[in-house]
């Protein structure tokens, strides 16, 4: 499990941020707080000391990922195939294309700050056999 820094913040559709203390409903808060994360990006920052157990998907846009520090690959399923990306130096960053299923491995203790448009986001144990989830 990931550990989770204190605060997200929200980009809201006029440009504007909101800053959120972190708690276990968080995820609840913001699909209430916002109506269903449409047309919001959440920028967040986990710290990973082992590889995910899920596999996630953002139907509503690309997700920038930007590593901090540490070292961890993604796995993204394009076209039923496996693509493994690492980020291994701070700064190192990938764009996982909108309808695109990943997952991460983590070699070091990683973290990292996502930008993610969170609507409709989808978590699961394993992808499904059709890429576009």
């Amino acid at each position: 499990m990931p550990t989770v820094y204190d605060h997200f913040a929200v980009l809201k559709p006029d440009l504007l941020l909101d800053q959120l203390k972190v708690s276990p409903e968080i995820y609840q808060t913001l699909d209430t707080r916002y109506n269903g994360f449409g047309s919001h990006t959440l920028i967040a920052a986990h710290e990973f000391d082992s590889d995910w157990p899920t596999w996630e998907i953002h139907p509503a846009g690309d997700e920038m990922v930007i590593l901090l520090s540490g070292d961890i690959a993604f796995v993204l399923r394009q076209d039923s195939s496996d693509r493994l990306i690492k980020l291994e130096k701070p700064g190192a960053f990938l764009i996982v294309p909108r309808n695109t299923w990943h997952t991460a491995r983590v070699g070091k203790s990683a973290n990292v700050l996502f930008i993610t448009p969170g609507e409709g986001t989808l978590n699961e144990t394993s992808p499904p056999t059709s890429a576009s989830g």
